[in-house]
Order: C-alpha cells, then sequence, then structure tokens
C-alpha cells in the first residue's frame, strides 16, 4: 500500500508540476523579455506611484496582479525575473499568501456558499494593511534579494539571442525549483488520503475549531483548507460542507479564517527559494487568521444576541 501511494504521489506530483509549469515557464519568459522592450518600463512608471505608498518599486505590480489573476505559481515566476530588495520580495510574498489566485480560489467559496464579497474584501484589505505595516515598522532588508538556484543578474544583456536565452534559463530553473517542492509534497498528501489521515487531524482540530466560535463539523473544512490550499482542498472541502452539515456562518467564519492562512505547508514552501524569512511569514499569516476569525466571530454572537433579545422584546410588548 505505501508504494503504491508513493506512486501515486510521484505521478499526482509530476501532473501538477506539469500543470502548474505550463504557467510559470511562459509568464517567466514574457516577463523577462518585456523588461527588455519599452512595454513593461511604461507600465512601471504608471504605477511606481502606487507600489510606493506600501514601500514597493513600480516593478512590484508585475507579480501582485499575476499572483492574483492567475496563481502564487505565476507570482513567483515574475518575482524570479526582477531585481528586488529582500523586503520588497517580504512584502509580496505577505501580500500573495493573503491574496493569490482571485479567480479559482472566490469560485470555491461561492460553491460552499460563501458570499463573494466578503473572500475579496478581506483577502484585498489583508494584503494592502500588511504591506502598509511591514514598510512602516521593517527599516531592514536593502540588499537585493537572491533567489535560489536562480544566478544573480551579473552583466547586461545586450542581443536577442543572449535576452531570450538568460529567460529560458531562469524559466528552466523555476520549473525545477517547483519540482523539487511540488514532487515530495503531492506525495505527502497522496499518505494522509490514503492512511485516512485528515479525519485524525480534523479531530484534533476540533477543540481549536470551536476557540474560533466554530462548532465541530467544521474541522474537516478547516483541516482540508489548512492542508491543501483553497483551490487543492476545495474537492475536499465542498463534499466536507456538504456531508456535515457545517452552517453558514461557520463555513463563513472558516473561509474567513482560510483565506489569511491556508495551505501552510506548500505556500511556505514556495517561498523558500526566494531567501525571504519564512518563519515570520506563517506567524503573521497564522496571528492575523487567529484574530481575524476571533473579532468576526464575536461581532456575530453579539449580532445574533441582540436579535434575539430584539425578538423576545417584541414578543413580551
Amino acid at each position: 500500500m505505501l508504494v503504491e501511494s508513493f506512486k501515486r504521489g510521484i505521478m499526482v506530483g509530476l501532473k501538477t508540476t506539469w500543470t502548474l509549469g505550463k504557467i510559470i515557464f511562459p509568464v517567466t519568459v514574457i516577463v523577462a523579455i518585456l523588461q527588455h522592450t519599452p512595454v513593461l518600463p511604461w507600465v512601471i512608471k504608471l504605477i511606481t506611484p502606487l507600489m510606493n505608498v506600501i514601500g514597493l518599486s513600480g516593478d512590484a505590480a508585475i507579480p501582485i496582479v499575476l499572483g492574483n489573476f492567475l496563481n502564487l505559481y505565476a507570482g513567483i515566476g515574475a518575482i524570479l525575473t526582477l531585481d528586488l530588495t529582500v523586503k520588497e520580495v517580504f512584502i509580496i510574498a505577505v501580500m500573495l499568501s493573503f491574496s493569490h489566485n482571485m479567480l479559482i480560489e472566490s469560485s470555491v467559496a461561492l460553491k460552499v456558499g460563501v458570499k463573494l464579497w466578503i473572500v475579496v474584501a478581506v483577502r484585498l484589505g489583508l494584503a494592502l494593511l500588511s504591506a502598509f505595516v511591514i514598510n512602516l515598522v521593517w527599516h531592514d532588508g536593502s540588499e537585493i534579494a537572491k533567489y535560489g538556484i536562480i544566478p544573480a543578474k551579473e552583466d547586461e544583456l545586450t542581443g536577442w539571442a543572449s535576452i531570450l536565452l538568460d529567460a529560458f534559463q531562469k524559466a528552466g530553473l523555476g520549473i525545477l525549483q517547483l519540482a523539487m517542492i511540488v514532487i515530495p509534497l503531492m506525495v505527502v498528501i497522496q499518505f494522509l488520503k490514503d492512511l485516512n489521515w485528515l479525519a485524525v487531524f480534523s479531530k484534533w482540530m476540533s477543540p481549536i475549531t470551536r476557540a474560533l466560535g466554530m462548532k465541530e463539523n467544521a474541522s474537516t473544512t478547516l483541516a482540508a483548507g489548512l492542508l491543501f490550499g483553497l483551490a487543492f482542498g476545495a474537492g475536499v472541502m465542498i463534499q466536507a460542507v456538504q456531508d456535515d452539515g457545517v452552517s453558514k456562518k461557520d463555513v463563513t467564519l472558516a473561509f474567513i479564517f482560510l483565506v489569511a492562512c491556508h495551505a501552510v505547508v506548500e505556500d511556505t514552501l514556495l517561498f523558500v527559494p526566494l531567501g525571504i524569512p519564512v518563519l515570520p511569514l506563517l506567524l503573521i499569516r497564522l496571528s492575523v487568521a487567529i484574530l481575524l476569525t476571533l473579532i468576526i466571530a464575536f461581532i456575530w454572537k453579539r449580532t445574533e444576541m441582540n436579535k434575539r433579545k430584539e425578538t423576545a422584546y417584541e414578543h413580551t410588548s
């Protein structure tokens, strides 16, 4: 059984790498080429004033836009082509950890009954607020970031042959790093599925679920999102909501938590090759998720209590 799980995990990992690679490779190549044309400098100049407010250069708009409209991998693919400081890369990483893959992951929210505007507002709000706060309180990280096995930029490239070769090299190395992370991750996930450890993990999370203002039957939804992410864990989450009878309130609270902190293993590991401190990234996501969920749960509970009091008063008067 373990051998079969390993084989299936490898195959899923290869398939996932291929699927994601088809996005990262062309995005990396296109962005790397656009850097040597008038197009990208024009866009950067147009957006730079807005980026400067949150401590970023105009270049940072590229991975932020791609990460939000495509996915986290496309955003990382764009980062690999840019000369950014450690602080800038960290700010972009935090922003994209809150707000990425908006089209797909927002559709998952709709399928389980969460209002679209709640998900979009929370994710974009957290991304912008976190960037503003980090820029305000962190005064280090001015050195140029080094992206794992991506070589540092040396001489200015001249000629289209050199530009194309450099673009394909960056794209190829980006895919290699992706495979080194995704394939082992998919093997682990396959073991978790086949050994039925997700159900065990859900039971472990029951006290946490209750502490966050949700009933125990929301544990599977929360566990699936934490382990697999909103997109990868979509099937598990949708099925859990249907089978476990999770209330609209609990699924909304679960999603508010998960939009701030989901796929904690995968999303955190994906930023390792960028050379940023990933532990603070994880702690920021987890702290914000817990605090935001507790605040919303408290407000929701108080609102329900007030409604019940008003209803009781109307009946007695």
